[in-house]
């Protein structure tokens, strides 16, 4: 098997798919021999992949949309779970509602879309992966509800993995630094005007430049090949060595 075709015969399944990295991993599958279904806010197509509307905070949105999946494809092989929303600004000025959405999105979603899959992803021995963040590895400035959620998102993978393990099941994280997607001009409009510059350094990355989505979807799509057969429960760090 080539590297053009490593995914063939494969349903992947792509949250967050009309745009960023979402739309570069179904792209990348698409491209490797997947049927790629995208789940986004609203329906469409983008390349070959049809984007189906739904809003993964909602359980019934998204069992209709598995259901309706499995019903047309026969199966999922993949779920990558990719849509997030961000969040930044003194964590006095987090309102309850702010901090509601962003764990609905980035973190309660990844739950309801990896359950509703999971009876799936056990007859065919599929596998999750999850976008996290290195914020959800280190405390980041102006991020609160950000870092906790995907903060979240990494154990949440660690904890499936454990659970899923004797049914086959893998499931893995990846956790990028900043990434040149439209998050980033939303996330620039809300520094703070007083923004210590000590704390905003610890957001640079050794390497200079962006991550780009398609080198987060490469990540992704290596922890969803058979390369990474016996990879479950990691956190891939994609952070320009900013850990280093």
């Amino acid at each position: 098997m080539t590297a053009t075709d490593r995914f063939a015969g494969k349903v992947a399944l792509v949250t967050g798919a009309a745009s960023g990295i979402g739309a570069a991993t179904a792209a990348l599958f698409a491209g490797e021999g997947a049927t790629v279904v995208g789940l986004d806010r609203q329906a469409g197509s983008t390349g070959e992949t049809t984007i189906v509307q739904c809003d993964v905070t909602d359980p019934d949105s998204v069992c209709a949309a598995i259901a309706g999946v499995v019903d047309t494809r026969e199966g999922i092989d993949v779920v990558a779970n990719v849509a997030g929303i961000a969040q930044f600004g003194h964590v006095e000025g987090v309102t309850i509602d702010e901090w509601r959405r962003v764990l609905d999105v980035n973190l309660t979603g990844p739950f309801i879309v990896s359950q509703a899959a999971i009876p799936h992803l056990k007859e065919r021995k599929g596998c999750i992966v999850n976008v996290a963040s290195i914020a959800g590895l280190e405390g980041q400035p102006y991020s609160t509800a950000y870092s906790a959620s995907k903060g979240g998102v990494v154990l949440l993978t660690k904890s499936l993995a454990v659970d899923l393990a004797s049914a086959g099941v893998r499931v893995n994280c990846v956790c990028p630094g900043t990434v040149d997607t439209p998050l980033i001009g939303d996330v620039a409009t809300r520094i703070p005007p007083d923004a210590d510059p000590r704390l905003m350094a610890r957001l640079d990355m050794l390497l200079r430049g962006l991550i780009s989505p398609q080198q987060v979807a490469e990540a992704i799509a290596y922890l969803a090949s058979d390369a990474a057969a016996m990879i479950t429960g990691a956190a891939l760090v994609l952070d320009g060595g900013r850990q280093s």
